[in-house]
């Protein structure tokens, strides 16, 4: 009885611990965090001659808010405060939010040039995983 008392904390232990990925259509290239974080921020539309669009799980999401934390070194008050600004002054718009991971996985995988992140629980065999921290 200890013994799997012991392999289910493990194993919550490990997927709480889990973190986001980010996964992106096959013709988006692997990215580094610095192009990540200009991607997420409107400053850069084109990767490798691929045009990019980038998208969001809704706010107030856990894994929203891990991806803010790990890859753009924001929280989502921040993030929105800096996209409520761009808009205003006319420089675009946030990146288009979706309700799950599910749904992420979908566009991702339909869209050419679409990028988003996910729960690495969420990753299945055949996603272009483009950045995992």
């Amino acid at each position: 009885m200890r013994k799997l008392l012991t392999a289910c904390l493990l194993f919550l232990c490990t997927h709480a611990a889990a973190g986001v990925v980010l996964i992106g259509h096959a013709s988006v290239p692997r990215l580094d965090e610095a192009v990540v974080q200009k991607i997420y921020s409107g400053k850069v539309v084109e990767v490798a001659g691929v045009s990019v669009a980038a998208v969001h799980l809704r706010s107030g999401s856990a894994q929203r808010n891990q991806f803010l934390q790990a890859y753009l070194n924001q929280d989502e008050e921040k993030y929105t405060a800096y996209w409520t600004v761009r808009r205003y002054i006319g420089k675009g718009v946030p990146p288009r939010e979706l309700a799950s991971a599910a749904d992420v996985i979908s566009y991702v995988q339909g869209t050419p040039g679409a990028l988003g992140y996910i729960d690495e629980a969420d990753v299945k065999p055949g996603l272009n995983i483009l950045l995992r921290k």
